[in-house]
C-alpha cells in the first residue's frame, strides 16, 4: 500500500472555499450560463445571491442542525439554493429529480427535513410529501414561483445578510445525499464541510482551469455533479454551462455554441458520442477532454469517442460515500489504460484486500489478483444517518471504507475495477438497488417470487432485469410486469426486461444468489 500523495486540506467551510478569496476581477467573470437560453450569472452575482438565500433561511429560523431538501434541475438557481443552505449552516439533502412522491416523502422523512426547495414543475410531488410530513407552505420554496409559496425572486429581493456563523468544518454536516451503499435501500450519507472541501482539493489533478468552459449535464443532485461541477469547477473559476436534462441534440448544440472544453459524462453518453450520426453534423473541435464517471467505461468505447471527437478521454472512480472522487486517470498520460481508473487522488490511501483481509501481492508486471478495494482519506463519509449497523459494515474501526468493488492494482499503482461484490445495478449512472425492485415485484398478485439483477445490453451497459416466478395458474406477461413496476418507481429504476423462471436460487439463509442467476441465464 503506497503512501498517499501529500495533501493540504483548508480548514474552511464549503462557502469559504468557493467565495472567501473571490477577487474583484473574478467577481466580474461569468460563473454559470444557462445552456438553453444563454442567461449568465457572474461569480459576484452568484455570491451575492447565495448570501441572500442564506440570510432568508436564517430569518426563518433555519440553520445549524436543520436539514433542507433540494429538488431542482441543474442551473444557477440550484447553485444559489444549495450553497445558500450550506452558508446558513444547514444541511442540504439533494433529491433525485426523477423520484416519485412516495420516494420524495421517504427521503425527506428519513432526513428529518424542515423545509424544501423546488421548482413549479416538480412541486406536485413535493406538496404530497410536505402535506404528509407537516412541512408548511411557507417552508416550501418554489424557485420560479407558485401561489402560496416563497419564490427565489422574493427571497433575493429581501436581501437579508448572510449569517455570521462559527462552524467546525470537520463536524458540521454539509450534505446528506442518499446512496444504497454496497446493498439494500437508500441511506443518508453524512458528508461534512471538510469532506467536500477535501475532495475539491483532491480533484486538482483533473486539471480544469479558469480558462475552461465546462458542460454541466450531470445532475447536481448526484454527488458526481455536486462535487466535480458545482464545487470543483466553480472553485477553479471555470465557466459552467448548465443543462436541465440530457437531450443529445441540445447537448451537441451547446458544445458547438459555447465552445465547451471539458465535458463530464457517464458511459451512456459516451455510447451516443461514439455511435450517433448527429455527432458528425456539429463542431466539437473545442472539446479538449471528455471525462467519464459514475459507472465503468470500456476502453474500446473510450478510444472510439477520442477518435471521433479528436479529444482525450479519461475516467475516474468514486462513491457517494467518498464525496465521491478517489481515483482519476491522468488524461495527459496517453500510456494509461483507459479502462482503468488510474491512481488514487492526493491524500487517498487505497488497498486491494483478499477474502482473508490481507493485501493482495502486487506483481512486478501486470495486474495483481483481484480483491476488494478499500479506501481511506479525508473525503470518506462520517457514516450513514441513523444506521450504525450499515455504517459498521462499510466503514471499519481503522477508517477504511470497504467499497464492495473488486479491483486489481499493478506495480505502477494503476487500479482497475473488475467486478462488484455489491449488488447494486448501475443504470445510466444511477444506482438501482435490487431489493427495491424486488419489493415492488412481489406486490404484484401474479408474482410468486422475483429477483432483480443487472444485465448487459449490446453496448455493454447495465440495465435492470427481473427474473420472475409466476403464481400457479397465472399467465401474466413480461409487459404486464414491467408496466406494474414502472407505475411505482422512478424512471431509471424501471425493469427493462423480464424472464420467467421456475424458482429463484437462494442460499440456505434465504439470500438470493444473483451471480448464479446471471451465470445460468446469461444476464
Amino acid at each position: 500500500m503506497p503512501s498517499p500523495e501529500a495533501l493540504v486540506v483548508p480548514n474552511v467551510t464549503v462557502y469559504d472555499s468557493l467565495f472567501a478569496d473571490l477577487t474583484e476581477a473574478d467577481a466580474d467573470r461569468v460563473a454559470m450560463v444557462n445552456g438553453a437560453n444563454g442567461v449568465e450569472v457572474t461569480f459576484g452575482q452568484l455570491r451575492e445571491r447565495v448570501d441572500a438565500f442564506a440570510g432568508w433561511l436564517a430569518v426563518q429560523g433555519i440553520g445549524p442542525g436543520d436539514v433542507v431538501g433540494l429538488l431542482a434541475p441543474n442551473g444557477a438557481a440550484f447553485a444559489i439554493a444549495f450553497h445558500g443552505i450550506l452558508a446558513a449552516g444547514a444541511t442540504a439533502t439533494t433529491i433525485n429529480a426523477l423520484y416519485t412522491p412516495a420516494q420524495i416523502t421517504n427521503q425527506l422523512r428519513d432526513a428529518s427535513a424542515v423545509a424544501v426547495v423546488t421548482v413549479s414543475q416538480l412541486l406536485p410531488g413535493v406538496e404530497v410529501a410536505a402535506a404528509e410530513l407537516g412541512i408548511p407552505a411557507g417552508r416550501v420554496v418554489v424557485i420560479d414561483g407558485a401561489e402560496g409559496h416563497p419564490s427565489a425572486s422574493e427571497i433575493l429581493a429581501a436581501g437579508h445578510p448572510r449569517p455570521e456563523l462559527d462552524l467546525d468544518p470537520a463536524t458540521r454536516l454539509a450534505v446528506l445525499p442518499y446512496s444504497s451503499g454496497t446493498t439494500g435501500y437508500p441511506k443518508g450519507v453524512m458528508l461534512t464541510h471538510r469532506n467536500l472541501v477535501a475532495n475539491v482539493a483532491q480533484c486538482q489533478p483533473i486539471g480544469v482551469t479558469g480558462d475552461d468552459v465546462v458542460l454541466a449535464v450531470l445532475p447536481f443532485f448526484h454527488i458526481y455533479g455536486m462535487t466535480v461541477l458545482l464545487n470543483y469547477a466553480l472553485q477553479r473559476r471555470a465557466r459552467l454551462v448548465t443543462m436541465a436534462r440530457f437531450d443529445l441534440a441540445e447537448f451537441l448544440r451547446i458544445i458547438e455554441r459555447h465552445r465547451t472544453t471539458w465535458v463530464f459524462i457517464a458511459p451512456p453518453i459516451a455510447v451516443a458520442l461514439a455511435k450517433h450520426p448527429a455527432v458528425d453534423a456539429v463542431d466539437t473541435s473545442a472539446v479538449k477532454v471528455v471525462f467519464s464517471g459514475a459507472a465503468p467505461l470500456d476502453a474500446a468505447l473510450a478510444d472510439a469517442v477520442a477518435k471521433r471527437l479528436g479529444c482525450v478521454v479519461a475516467q475516474g472512480y468514486g462513491m457517494t460515500e467518498t464525496s465521491p472522487v478517489t481515483h482519476v486517470i491522468d488524461w495527459r498520460d496517453a500510456s494509461i489504460d483507459r479502462s482503468s481508473i488510474g491512481t488514487p487522488v492526493p491524500g487517498t490511501q487505497a488497498r486491494v484486500v483478499d477474502a482473508d483481509g490481507n493485501d493482495v501481492a502486487v506483481p512486478p508486471e501486470g495486474p495483481s489478483e483481484r480483491g476488494e478495494l478499500w479506501i481511506r482519506g479525508p473525503q470518506v463519509m462520517t457514516g450513514y444517518l441513523n444506521d450504525p449497523e450499515a455504517t459498521a459494515a462499510t466503514l471499519d474501526a481503522d477508517g477504511w471504507l470497504h467499497t464492495g468493488d473488486l479491483a486489481t492494482v499493478d506495480a505502477l499503482g494503476i487500479y482497475r475495477i473488475v467486478d462488484r461484490l455489491k449488488e447494486l445495478i448501475k443504470y445510466r449512472g444511477y444506482q438501482v438497488p435490487p431489493a427495491v425492485l424486488e419489493s415492488v415485484l412481489l406486490q404484484h398478485p401474479d408474482v410468486a417470487d422475483a429477483a432483480a439483477v443487472g444485465a448487459l445490453d449490446d453496448d455493454g451497459q447495465e440495465f435492470p432485469k427481473a427474473f420472475v416466478v409466476r403464481r400457479p395458474g397465472s399467465e401474466v406477461s413480461a409487459e404486464d410486469v414491467m408496466a406494474f413496476v414502472a407505475e411505482r418507481v422512478a424512471p431509471h429504476e424501471k425493469v427493462r426486461a423480464v424472464e420467467f423462471i421456475e424458482a429463484v436460487p437462494k442460499s440456505a439463509s434465504g439470500k438470493i444468489l444473483r451471480r448464479e442467476l446471471k451465470d445460468a441465464h446469461g444476464a
